[in-house]
């Protein structure tokens, strides 16, 4: 439950941030308020574009045999895994230049009255965050839950979601405790704990399915120390891809993954350094 609340608190403080700048740019100017009906029309067409993807991603589910499940399972995990670090690594890139992406691109659009050009740019950023959303969940989630915890699991998601509006108007007052950047910061490393857990748990299936090999299983047993069946080992299972027992393949990857995460974000922050110093950051970042 604590994935499925922190995955959608993070996911909706980002679309809250997107569409918290265009709907104070729109609000500026009497010609921009005109746009703020196609504002959120692009913010329902963008949460019916998730829920869709939802909807197929179960639906294609359902269709599988159990090793095709497994199979299915495995993929989604990976998938989400990638989706995870590029996003964070998109954050450390263009982070600092996001307001001035976003109100550019709608001044285009408002300029030559293409108020379904403002409406296809917030459907777009909408559906990207909840599209980012369903993949998570379903990968980290959703595949492993029985029916008696459908709601649990949709009130953990209900309550990442109240959380992410105090989040919002908390990081909107411009506090010195809670700032924009302090936020990314702390969870740009959350993000990538969980993606490399997510990792993780797609190399458990390969391994199940016989398609990744062992090497050495167990490599060591940890387990005297730090169980994964409760307490701190179950959190760090969850959140970190900790595992008491696990294989020398597993944590070779789980090695690379993170030599490899570690090079991407350094890269995007030197790309990120020319723009940052032309160019003052924006209040929200």
């Amino acid at each position: 439950m604590e994935q499925v609340a922190f995955i959608v608190w993070r996911e909706s403080v980002e679309a809250l941030l997107v569409v918290g700048i265009l709907y104070s740019w729109l609000r500026s100017s009497p010609e921009g308020r005109r746009g703020l009906p196609w504002l959120w029309g692009g913010v329902g067409a963008g949460l019916l574009l998730a829920v869709a993807l939802a909807l197929v991603l179960l639906g294609m589910a359902s269709w599988l045999s159990d090793t095709g499940q497994e199979w299915f399972q495995a993929l989604m995990a990976l998938a989400a895994c990638a989706l995870v670090v590029q996003m964070v690594v998109w954050m450390r890139r263009h982070g600092r230049g996001l307001r001035r992406e976003l109100e550019s691109g709608a001044a285009a659009q408002v300029g030559g009255d293409h108020w379904w050009g403002l409406l296809a740019l917030v459907m777009i950023a909408v559906a990207r965050e909840g599209s980012e959303t369903v993949v998570f969940l379903y990968g980290t989630v959703l595949s492993s839950q029985r029916n008696d915890q459908v709601l649990p699991t949709v009130l953990a998601g209900v309550g990442g979601f109240l959380a992410a509006l105090l989040t919002f108007w908390l990081l909107q007052l411009g506090g010195r405790v809670i700032t924009w950047r302090r936020f990314f910061k702390l969870t740009e490393i959350l993000l990538l704990l969980l993606a490399g857990a997510l990792l993780v748990s797609a190399t458990d299936r390969l391994i199940s399915l016989d398609v990744l090999p062992a090497l050495v299983d167990p490599i060591w047993d940890s387990s005297g120390v730090l169980d994964t069946a409760g307490g701190l080992g179950k959190i760090l299972a969850d959140f970190a891809g900790y595992r008491a027992y696990p294989a020398l393949s597993q944590v070779l990857i789980w090695l690379g993954y993170w030599g490899g995460a570690i090079c991407l974000l350094r890269r995007a922050s030197a790309q990120a350094q020319p723009q940052s110093g032309r160019t003052r950051a924006p209040a929200a970042t």
